[in-house]
């Protein structure tokens, strides 16, 4: 059978939770009530040059029968361009990003794949859909709490979407060969994604999900990552509203210009008013 979706995986030193990723995927998928079938599935880890053993785990869920592949990239770094590697190598037409550290969970692969069709090109795993607000873990601690609702916050202007911050989406290879000029240095490529390929609302998908505290291995948030997605935030709203900054100003300078020969006509004498008769030149007059 050949392959329909693609699980993408970017990964940094997440050795240890390849192997239970992976598994649970595939378990997922061969449940009786999946609506996704296993055979159809192929999972792409894009690891960044750990040397941590990644390979290694990637080989021995081969040798287990996993359709499961790696990407070592070496002369690149970071999460969106690694995101952006692995939807370009996908076999699939429906492709879904998560995360390697388990605070995606891989029970959801089934439902967000079956959310992709010609109708929804773009699914969103959320933790902020009407009716299930607040779906974080509780034990997340209070800090990512207010980061999270922070960066959603300032979000909005560029998408309906409830929960862009999401690191759990996918999308429909057609919608992503539209976009153009992505931000591999990015922080969050799903919302570079939903503004550069143009995604309607009507066409995005949502599965509410809860975030839980990841397996092993170390987070990636620090000061500098939340200052890349402040520039991405800048350039993506230049992106989306720039058109609309210079016709305005197009239309204010349109007004200007009224407003001066209006003014202009104003001072001017009128033509038919009548020159003073006498000898010479009027005075005052050249």
């Amino acid at each position: 059978m050949s392959t329909q979706y693609s699980v993408i995986v970017p990964a940094y030193k997440e050795a240890t939770n390849l192997y239970p990723l992976v598994t649970r995927i595939f378990a997922a998928l061969r449940r009786s009530d999946s609506p996704v079938p296993a055979p159809l599935v192929e999972v792409i880890v894009v690891d960044d040059n750990s040397r941590d053993g990644s390979v290694e785990a990637v080989h021995a869920l081969q040798q287990e029968g996993y359709n499961v592949r790696i990407i070592v990239r070496t002369t690149e770094r970071g999460l969106s361009s690694a995101v952006v590697r692995g939807f370009q190598e996908a076999l699939g037409d429906n492709m879904l990003c998560m995360d390697a550290d388990l605070q995606h969970p891989p029970e959801y692969v089934p439902q967000m794949l079956a959310s992709l069709s010609p109708a929804s090109q773009f699914v969103l795993g959320t933790r902020y859909a009407k009716g299930h607000a607040g779906a974080v873990d509780k034990d997340w601690p209070l800090y990512r709490r207010v980061i999270s609702n922070g960066a959603r916050m300032l979000a909005l202007p560029l998408t309906p979407a409830s929960d862009p911050m999401t690191g759990f989406f996918g999308i429909r290879k057609e919608s992503f060969m539209k976009a153009r000029n992505l931000n591999a240095s990015g922080f969050k490529i799903a919302l570079d994604l939903l503004v550069k390929a143009h995604i309607p609302p009507h066409a995005i998908a949502e599965v509410p999900f809860a975030f839980g505290l990841r397996a092993a291995g170390e987070s990636k948030l620090d000061s500098k990552v939340m200052l890349r997605y402040l520039e991405q935030l800048a350039e993506l709203y230049w992106f989306k509203y720039s058109g609309a900054l210079v016709f305005a100003m197009l239309l204010l300078f349109i007004l200007m210009v009224l407003v001066l020969r209006w003014m202009w006509g104003m001072l001017e004498p009128d033509p038919m008013e009548k020159v003073p008769s006498g000898r010479g030149r009027a005075k005052g007059r050249w």
